[in-house]
């Protein structure tokens, strides 16, 4: 056995001198000679140590991936394409910290990946997914040697870091490859998120690390602690990190990013900005979606020219029509554009576009294609034509401001956007309903309403093409559970222009039900600090038209019932209180002890901020609990919070 771990150990050593370092000390045969000598070990003694490198060759696919919830979320970047909106991002920062440090880095384009260990030991890979919960993807992530399995840290730890395949890599891949992979990102999700772990380790991804999102014990004061503690316990981290002391050695450090990116063996897309103090980060928070303390700096996007074959109205749920070019297709970072989008008719004549003509087009943010004007205009070119009816159901369409409506409220891209709209997974959350299923139900079932989905049955449903016993139980049971939705998940499941999930929860947290809403004015409703002008005439304006009062009324007859977290009650225990739970506690789970919470007047918090008022310390509380310490927050125990509740 001492021999067995005298070979993991050196041969671990050599791996990370290879693929974390780039600087092997001995050649692949010697390392082969060792390995062959472990595995033979191995299977003599039936015994296979946690970090040994045999660990590391793909196993048997899996059946499906597991779901697993992060310690901590995981939050995605907000994004500046411009040095304004990059200024914005600073001026925030100096509102909230008086002499903020920056530290900036690049952005790797890749799938992001969160890694657990406790005791020192790698326990599972998963990734992003939503920032709460991601696929467990240890089998596949097992295969990548840029990681260690074993840390000099002993306490719970979550580090982040993005999965990407090397451009020379993914070259070399498609010299042999029967299907040709089209680009590095996708190779990379591809690789990552397959059932076979065989094919992952073809594809030969790599990680690089940039954040440690949780840890158990201790506080690393700064983004530059995070680097360095990533690099002392053995994880591969990219060696570009500059701390900059003001907002133009930030530009510089984005610009030398800029310039030395395209001589990168790795796809990068931009740079990421962070305030380097974690301290200072805490006071800044979050919004729902990033941490209002980091930005990512997107570089100009690849433009192309190519020509335009047709120009066509498409119709939303709002009766909006916005025109769609058909393109000849092109090659933009990597996607196979064929169609590029215009915003209304007055961005068609502004960018002169016609088709027929060669217009130059660029994938905005490597994301959503866009044209930005005309090239060149053929012999041939015919101008757009301004629709005066609607294309779908040839009614008179309306002009207000700059766009163009259709008014008829039942025509059928209205409708099927409306049903789709209502039933996704931020609104009513009903499973298994679809586009298709939406155009289905209003062609065959003539469907036009929401509150009719409550009425459905399964004979109705069996008429619809691929609706079985089971997929028709399924989506009825579905149906039938949305009814218990949250009030801020139904009110973005409504439709009201300019109410997105934001809104929407802004709305549920200052009036206490639907029907106090629903008699708002627009003056009462534009103090709020997520609704502008134009939303809270729209809001208003909504709930008078007798129509949508009247389907209003049919979805609550139907068994339709928005909840609303109780709203804090002076005197109850926690009222006023906002609460940071920390560490494990022994007779409640995290969930059960944050709805007591609530219950009881206060609001749970995810992190520890300067708005924090009360923590509770569990078993092996850490980071939190530190930081909690420092700012002077009042900490309680498990005792205590019980004691408080009885």
């Amino acid at each position: 056995m001492n021999r067995m771990r005298e070979l993991i150990d050196t041969l671990n050593k050599w791996a990370y001198e290879y693929y974390v370092l780039d600087n092997p000390s001995v050649s692949d045969r010697e390392y082969d000679k060792l390995y062959d000598e472990l595995k033979e070990l191995e299977e003599q003694t039936g015994v296979t140590e946690f970090d040994s490198p045999t660990k590391r060759v793909g196993g048997e696919p899996v059946k499906s991936f597991g779901e697993h919830e992060h310690i901590e979320r995981l939050y995605s970047l907000d994004k500046a394409v411009s040095y304004d909106e990059l200024d914005a991002f600073f001026t925030r920062v100096k509102k909230a910290v008086a002499e903020p440090q920056y530290t900036v880095e690049y952005k790797f384009d890749g799938l992001t990946m969160c890694l657990t260990y406790d005791g020192g030991k790698f326990v599972r890979a998963t990734t992003r997914g939503n920032g709460v919960k991601g696929e467990d993807v240890t089998a596949q992530c097992l295969t990548i040697k840029s990681f260690p399995l074993a840390i000099d840290y002993k306490g719970l730890l979550e580090v982040q870091g993005e999965a990407v395949i090397r451009l020379s890599v993914l070259e070399n891949y498609n010299k042999t490859a029967k299907e040709q992979l089209k680009n590095a990102r996708n190779a990379v999700a591809g690789a990552i998120r397959n059932l076979d772990p065989r094919v992952t380790a073809e594809r030969k991804p790599d990680i690089l690390f940039y954040n440690v999102n949780y840890m158990s014990e201790g506080f690393l004061p700064t983004q530059e602690e995070h680097f360095k503690f990533l690099s002392d316990n053995g994880f591969k981290v990219f060696p570009y990190l500059r701390l900059c002391k003001n907002e133009e050695e930030a530009k510089r450090a984005i610009e030398e990013i800029d310039l030395e990116r395209k001589n990168l063996d790795v796809l990068t897309d931009g740079a990421v900005i962070k305030l380097n103090d974690c301290a200072a980060r805490d006071t800044m928070g979050y919004t729902d979606k990033f941490p209002r303390w980091a930005t990512a700096y997107k570089f100009e996007a690849e433009e192309s020219v190519t020509r335009v074959k047709d120009v066509i109205w498409q119709v939303g749920r709002t009766g909006k029509l916005t025109p769609l070019a058909l393109v000849e297709p092109v090659e933009l970072a990597g996607a196979t554009v064929k169609k590029a989008t215009l915003y209304n008719y007055g961005d068609v004549l502004r960018k002169d576009v016609k088709i027929g003509s060669k217009v130059l087009i660029r994938r905005s943010n490597e994301v959503i294609p866009e044209i930005l004007g005309a090239v060149e205009h053929a012999e041939g070119s015919v101008p757009v034509e301004k629709p005066a009816v609607c294309p779908y159901c040839k009614s008179a369409v309306e002009e207000v401001g700059a766009n163009i409506f259709c008014p008829n409220k039942k025509c059928r891209p209205r409708v099927v956007g409306r049903l789709e709209h209502f039933a996704q997974k931020d609104a009513m959350d009903i499973e298994g309903f679809s586009e298709k299923t939406a155009e289905q139900l209003n062609e065959i079932l003539g469907i036009e309403k929401c509150s009719q989905l409550y009425s459905l049955t399964a004979e109705q449903l069996k008429l619809l093409d691929g609706f079985k016993d089971k997929k028709i139980s399924n989506l009825l049971k579905s149906i039938e559970k949305s009814k218990n939705v949250p009030q801020e998940r139904f009110l973005f499941a409504l439709g009201i222009d300019g109410v997105g999930k934001v809104a929407a929860k802004d709305l549920t947290k200052n009036f206490q039900s639907i029907e106090e809403l629903s008699n708002a004015s627009a003056e009462q409703l534009v103090q709020l600090e997520n609704i502008g002008d134009i939303t809270a005439e729209a809001i208003e304006n909504w709930f008078k038209e007798p129509e949508n009062a009247e389907e209003l009324a049919a979805l609550l007859s139907a068994g339709v019932n928005p909840q609303r977290k109780a709203k804090t009650v002076v005197g109850a225990i926690f009222a006023g209180e906002y609460v940071v739970l920390t560490g494990t506690l022994n007779r409640y789970k995290r969930s059960e002890a944050q709805s007591i919470i609530e219950k009881n007047g206060g609001e749970c918090q995810s992190a520890v901020t300067a708005k924090t008022t009360l923590v509770i310390a569990g078993e092996a509380a850490g980071s939190k609990l530190e930081k909690a310490k420092k700012l002077g927050i009042k900490i309680i125990d498990e005792t205590a919070f019980e004691n408080m509740l009885n």
